[in-house]
């Protein structure tokens, strides 16, 4: 089923409904990085010195999902993504917290 973009800018018009909640999800990858020297700390009269090469310490991806109307959010942060943990992530949030 394909739904044209004003149909579904109309769902955030609808008032808030916990039967059928409206979450939002996105995700991103994101590079990790390590300082390859220590800084040097400070002294009397000098501030904190640090150099700016860094080295790649691997990946991680981000996963958010919001619900804004109930005020609720989630971030994970994981090394791996799959469409299976994706979906069972929205699921966790539409359920309602006891």
């Amino acid at each position: 089923m394909f739904l044209s973009l004003e149909d579904v800018l109309e769902v955030y018009t609808r008032p808030y409904d916990p039967r059928f909640p409206q979450i939002c999800m996105d995700e991103s990858a994101k590079q990790l990085l390590r300082e390859k020297q220590e800084s040097q700390p400070m002294q009397p009269g000098q501030s904190e010195r640090f150099d700016y090469p860094f080295e790649s310490a691997g990946m991680c991806k981000l996963y958010l999902a919001c619900e804004p109307l109930a005020g609720r959010r989630q971030v994970k942060v994981t090394k791996h993504r799959t469409t299976r943990r994706t979906r069972s992530r929205g699921a966790s949030l539409a359920t309602p917290s006891q």
